[in-house]
């Protein structure tokens, strides 16, 4: 079994980062978002010869961009006009940008970090009692398929 490798590196690196997957032949396997506290973390998965390494990064929750590497991987598109429509990145330089129209959603960046989450009715509170509400939603709120 081999061992994944996480490397963490700035916004201002990802461009040159890229570039060098890119020239080892390596392929973009995907690209993830995930919002945690105040922050998106994003994480660009690469794959050459059956091993994964990744580039780890992180945004701020209020205002987030990055430069799009779609120039680079072409198939980028899709990761980075998703990450745009669900959490509010905004993407700059993207190929094909969709304008915000990839995805239709109920909550406009329904996963960005300033996110407004409703409550859950008490029928669907956890079975501890606790009235908090989540500030993570699940995978499926406010998304449509076409």
């Amino acid at each position: 079994m081999s061992q994944e490798q996480i490397e963490l590196i700035t916004i201002d690196a990802l461009l040159e980062k890229v570039r060098a997957k890119k020239a080892q032949d390596c392929r973009l396997v995907q690209i993830s978002a995930t919002q945690l506290p105040g922050s998106i973390e994003l994480t660009y998965s690469f794959d050459l010869n059956s091993q994964l390494t990744n580039l780890r990064l992180s945004l701020p929750g209020e205002a987030p961009h990055l430069p799009s590497v779609s120039s680079i991987y072409l198939c980028a598109i899709l990761y980075e006009n998703e990450i745009h429509d669900l959490f509010g990145v905004q993407v700059e330089g993207m190929a094909i940008d969709f304008k915000g129209k990839f995805y239709r959603t109920a909550i406009k960046f329904p996963f960005a970090a300033t996110a407004k989450i409703p409550c859950a009715s008490s029928a669907a509170a956890p079975a501890t009692g606790a009235a908090a509400c989540a500030t993570t939603p699940p995978a499926t709120t406010g998304v449509k398929t076409i």
